[in-house]
């Protein structure tokens, strides 16, 4: 992805979106635990649960990925699976929010 500028706003924008989309991400993912948690019967589910938590703590841990020259792609995931919102990154470049719907369209 080619190199962006991002001004001292946008910079402040992106950083709330992104935190916003990791916090509605973890609340999702907390409210998963707890049904599976509270379906615990066996040693076997418990090593199941500890495996559903690593899958996830990887899968996240790769997708949020705060560097500017990828946050483009970052964020037209992020709307792609609904944790982002255009309303979000209100006041990031039209150039920016451009690229990113048209990515999120297109995200496989």
């Amino acid at each position: 992805m080619m190199e962006q500028n991002w001004s001292k706003k946008e910079k402040a924008i992106a950083r709330r979106a992104f935190e916003n989309a990791y916090e509605k991400e973890c609340k999702d993912l907390m409210n998963q635990i707890q049904k599976r948690a509270s379906g615990v019967k066996d040693s076997a589910d418990i090593w199941r649960l500890h495996d559903f938590l690593t899958k996830k703590r990887k899968e996240i841990d790769g997708k949020y990925d705060y560097r500017y020259s990828v946050l483009i792609l970052v964020f037209a995931r992020l709307m792609q699976e609904g944790w982002l919102t255009v309303d979000e990154i209100e006041g990031l470049s039209e150039d920016k929010i451009s690229k990113i719907r048209h990515l999120a369209e297109g995200f496989i």
